[in-house]
């Protein structure tokens, strides 16, 4: 648990920076994805440095895929929308609502929860059919994109955001699918492309919502597309279990982070810094 939080800490900071680096890189000139906007925001410093800690979170956060249940993880990656939170109350001195500071905190709580009910990762191998089925699920993230540029404005950033979720979702899983590491098990085990395709598509869709829709949308649904299915598919195809008697806590706990992490989904995109007077 202490590796998910980790990666939720280099996450949540993370998108500070890449948000402040999307929102400074030159417009595109169409309405969904823009794959140029990468290149134009990796000219920005800052964007590179939240690669950086995007990088080191998702070492921290293959680690903990490997000792603990998905569900459990993926509230901690939600979880980091507190850290962006806390990070632009700090730093860019947003000023955090009564309300917003309650969030933090129950984001907190429903972790402690989870961290109590949680069992060690399920004993399933997963199955040929589940691989190739993230694989499809990946690829299916590149059409959302597509689709998501004919949609007006409300329902593109919902619909960027959602399969932004589903793409972190797929590399959520897909470590869990990948049990050899040899070259040549990689090479022919379809989880390996669907990590890959699935984290570039989300990343993709991401950072086209942040400049170009809703955050508060955007993030709700990437919140729930990288949570909600993942734990689903550990459950009931992957074996992920609580602690004997411990079920209705992490019941509660999941649901309780989840629902605290949506409460501040404002904070996917850190806002810019306030104005100095006279200038």
């Amino acid at each position: 648990m202490l590796c998910a939080l980790a990666s939720a800490v280099c996450f949540g900071t993370a998108s500070v920076l890449q948000a402040m680096a999307a929102r400074a890189a030159p417009p595109g000139t169409g309405s969904g994805v823009d794959a140029a906007l990468l290149v134009r925001a990796l000219r920005q410093w800052r964007y590179v440095a939240g690669l950086g800690l995007d990088g080191i979170g998702f070492v921290f956060q293959v680690v903990a895929l490997r000792s603990i249940p998905i569900y459990a993880v993926g509230a901690a990656l939600a979880a980091s929308l507190a850290v962006t939170a806390v990070v632009a109350a700090r730093l860019l001195r947003v000023r955090l609502s009564g309300a917003e500071w309650g969030a933090v905190a129950a984001v907190c709580a429903g972790l402690a929860m989870l961290a109590l009910a949680s069992g060690a990762e399920g004993s399933r191998p997963g199955s040929d059919a589940l691989r190739w089925a993230m694989l499809g699920v990946a690829v299916g993230v590149l059409g959302v994109g597509v689709v998501a540029g004919r949609l007006p404005g409300r329902g593109r950033a919902l619909a960027l955001g959602l399969g932004s979720g589903f793409g972190f979702g797929v590399v959520e899983v897909s470590v869990r699918l990948i049990d050899d590491v040899s070259p040549g098990a990689l090479l022919s085990n379809p989880a390996t492309y669907a990590l890959l395709v699935g984290g570039g598509a989300a990343f993709l869709l991401l950072t086209s919502a942040l400049q170009r829709g809703s955050v508060t949308v955007a993030t709700a649904g990437m919140v729930v597309g990288e949570t909600v299915g993942p734990a689903l598919v550990g459950v009931v195809w992957l074996g992920d279990r609580t602690r004997d008697g411990f079920g209705w806590l992490g019941v509660l706990g999941f649901g309780v982070a989840v629902a605290a992490a949506l409460a501040l989904a404002r904070f996917g995109e850190a806002p810019s810094p306030p104005a100095r007077p006279g200038g």
